[in-house]
């Protein structure tokens, strides 16, 4: 089974339909929205441990949209969303987070942040040293472990 045939067709469709209300292209500044093709390819293929969360919420979408949300227009397509999100959160939680990680790891988003598109190492990132001494009462309280040796 390919990785972007864990959900049918027609359920990627609406998906695609979702990803585009939660993240909308954004011209202003520059990005393209969570529908875009090489965005969504990824959204598709990264759903993993939330594949069968993500396909529930997609049939509950449908049903909340009164058919299929792609046949509906796009001002039932974001009463249905909303009502969604209303009455089911942690499903809601599982799409956005499946949608959300996939968009803000793609170069061009990355790029209008001011992120460098690049993984973290080898070459790493400066971080600001902060106050040290905040950690002072964690270290005080002492082990909260037991010793295994």
């Amino acid at each position: 089974m390919s990785e972007t045939k864990i959900i049918a067709d027609a359920e990627l469709d609406t998906l695609r339909c979702l990803a585009g209300h939660l993240i909308p292209a954004s011209p202003r500044h520059g990005v393209p929205g969570a529908d875009d093709p090489a965005i969504f390819a990824d959204i598709a293929g990264s759903m993993d441990r939330d594949a069968s969360a993500v396909r529930e919420a997609l049939v509950v979408i449908d049903g909340l949209a009164g058919g299929r949300l792609t046949q509906a227009d796009p001002v039932r397509q974001a009463q249905a969303i909303a009502r969604f999100r209303d009455a089911h959160p942690a499903l809601a939680a599982v799409i956005e987070s499946v949608v959300a990680r996939c968009y803000y790891r793609d170069a061009r988003v990355l790029a209008s942040l001011g992120v460098e598109p690049r993984p973290p190492f080898p070459e790493g990132y400066t971080v600001e040293q902060g106050d040290w001494s905040l950690l002072d009462p964690v270290r005080a309280r002492g082990p909260i472990y037991r010793d295994a040796g």
